[in-house]
């Protein structure tokens, strides 16, 4: 790619380190930030600034946050007897826009993955057995992604809390409201068959 000066390229260099941007839309957000008013990119850059340097992990549970504890735990609306246990604060946000759950929530920062080289010892685990022991907790909902490293995840964490004698579940995976049986692959169609709930 043909730059027209070193600073675009460096613009353009840092900018296509996001991930899902490649050059051509990095150059494209270069050249629309040269263009803007020099305080809407003097703006975004303080953001992001602030967000690296005043973003901290809530205490609790792992979530992002602004203070030491995060606002779903400084809630006295939530239900303290559920811990919903998620890979990332992606999913708390996912799961929070549903409005289905007023439980705790307990972000791993991660799954076991030994292709990465994740093991149990990165994740918060330690904090999540601390937390299940202390004698609150009812439920610890696993809701992590169906896929090998979710599986394995959700496995290695039941056989862990089984001993403390709390109810263990996860969310429930089936066919996608809306979706067509003869679309639905065979993993998730048999899955369906096998987890099914009575009608009502």
């Amino acid at each position: 790619m043909n730059f027209p000066t070193r600073l675009v390229e460096e613009a353009v260099s840092q900018i296509s380190k996001l991930p899902g941007i490649g050059k051509k839309t990095a150059m494209r957000l270069a050249l629309h930030l040269l263009k803007s008013d020099e305080s809407a990119t003097v703006d975004l850059a303080s953001s992001l600034v602030n967000l690296r340097t005043k973003t901290l992990y809530c205490k609790e549970c792992g979530h992002i946050s602004e203070e030491e504890t995060c606002h779903i735990c400084q809630s006295k609306k939530r239900d303290r007897s559920v811990i919903c246990v998620v890979e990332d604060s992606r999913d708390v946000m996912a799961i929070e826009d549903t409005l289905q759950f007023q439980g705790l929530y307990h972000v791993l920062g991660g799954i076991i993955s030994p292709m990465a080289g994740t093991g149990p010892d990165e994740l918060n685990i330690e904090s999540l057995m601390q937390r299940a022991a202390g004698g609150e907790i009812k439920e610890v909902i696993l809701a992590l992604s169906p896929n090998m490293e979710g599986d394995t995840t959700a496995f290695y964490l039941s056989k862990k809390l089984l001993p403390l004698g709390l109810k263990i579940s996860t969310i429930a995976r089936g066919v996608p409201v809306g979706g067509e049986l003869e679309y639905t692959d065979a993993l998730t169609l048999g899955r369906s068959i096998q987890t099914r709930i009575p009608y009502s």
